[in-house]
């Protein structure tokens, strides 16, 4: 791995507690208005249209929107279902950004921290440049450079975004490495000639009904139980 110069991260999961933000702030709101609800399926739901509609932009079904417009329209189809369609137009918009208050697994901070001290370390996220920017300052996640689908319009698997983030850097694929803990993304990523490291997060769907990546296939150039195991693997 001596000619990789840049690490990318995938954000979601793989650098921050999605999951467990979102039922947190989810719960509060629940409190507030004095009802309960499963949060842990609202926070998975939530998510999943907020998949589908990256992948709609994708597959041309839809023009590019931004990851705060995904979750909004998926929030106001969700508020009914879960009791929370006492939320009025602000307190709506409130809650919407709770993705931009993700917290990082405990290991993110320090581990990326260190591999700073030897890379260039950035996101390539699904997720709006202004959503990152201010889950960074909200998680304390050191950044060199916050890379977005929303710098290439488009989103990831397209292979745009994995090559936009390449030549924004002024770096060839091989000296960009993809870090993520979902397999389908790193695959995408060694399809387009990246280099790639998988990072476990068995604890990202908790109890839910999706069950976490734990192995990555044999195409994989590292495996990290963490992002201290990986600067620990990398000499940072």
């Amino acid at each position: 791995m001596e000619q990789v110069k840049a690490i990318l991260f995938d954000v979601f999961g793989t650098v921050v507690d999605w999951r467990g933000s979102i039922i947190r702030e989810v719960s509060a709101v629940g409190e507030k208005l004095g009802i309960s609800g499963n949060w842990g399926r609202f926070a998975d739901r939530w998510r999943d249209g907020y998949y589908t509609g990256t992948q709609d932009v994708v597959n041309g079904k839809r023009e590019w929107v931004s990851a705060d417009t995904l979750h909004l329209e998926r929030l106001e189809i969700l508020k009914p279902e879960f009791g929370l369609d006492g939320l009025n137009e602000e307190e709506t918009i409130q809650l919407n950004k709770a993705w931009h208050r993700l917290d990082p697994w405990p290991d993110s901070v320090q581990g990326l921290t260190r591999l700073k001290q030897k890379y260039i370390i950035g996101s390539l996220s699904n997720g709006n440049i202004g959503l990152l920017v201010n889950m960074a300052k909200h998680a304390g996640l050191p950044w060199d450079i916050v890379l977005s689908g929303e710098n290439f319009r488009s989103y990831k698997p397209d292979a745009s975004v994995y090559l936009g983030a390449v030549e924004t850097l002024g770096l060839k694929p091989h000296e960009v490495m993809i870090a993520a803990a979902h397999i389908t993304d790193l695959q995408n990523a060694k399809k387009n000639g990246l280099s790639t490291a998988f990072i476990v997060r068995p604890d990202e769907f908790a109890d839910g009904e999706y069950k976490p990546d734990l192995e990555a296939d044999e195409n994989v150039d590292v495996n990290a139980s963490d992002l201290l195991n990986l600067a620990e693997q990398l000499r940072a």
